[in-house]
This record gives C-alpha cells, structure tokens and sequence, in this order.
C-alpha cells in the first residue's frame, strides 16, 4: 500500500517541528510519531533536508530541473552523433 508523498516544503516544516517539539523536552520517538511519520522516515528526510531553509529548498529545485534539461539536451546530442 502506497502512503502519500509529502512535497519538500512540508518535508521541512515537518522537520522545524520535530525540532520544536524535541526543545520541549519530547523524545524523537514522540516527536516524529505526532508528525505523523516513521522514524525511518524522519532520518532519511533530516539527512536530506536537515537545516535546509525555504530559500535554499527552492534553490535546490530550481538546480535539479536544469540538470534534468542538461541531461536530456546531452542525451539528445549524444544520440545524434551516434546516428551520423
């Protein structure tokens, strides 16, 4: 069964939550479950989006789908040259 995929900017505002609640005195286990995810879950997102700010996540998306158009521009070049 699939679970919904939550979009980056939630990723991060789920993250700065779990933060807060941790300043409260809450334990990971009790943070990461009232956010409603597994711990599993929480780590590979904090080893991915850890002290990301907005700014930088927007950044990030914006250098991704320019790599992605890099590669496929590469791509097509290569193919090209192959066929002549």
């Amino acid at each position: 069964m699939a679970g919904k995929r939550d979009k980056p900017e939630e990723i991060v505002l789920k993250l700065r939550q779990v933060e807060v609640l941790q300043g409260q005195g809450s334990s990971v286990a009790d943070a990461v479950r009232q956010i409603g995810v597994t711990q599993q879950t929480y780590y590979r997102w904090r080893k991915e989006y850890g002290g990301m700010s907005r700014d930088q996540l927007k950044r990030l998306k914006q250098l991704e789908t320019e790599n992605q158009r890099l590669r496929r521009a590469v791509s097509d070049l290569t193919l090209d040259k192959m066929v002549l």
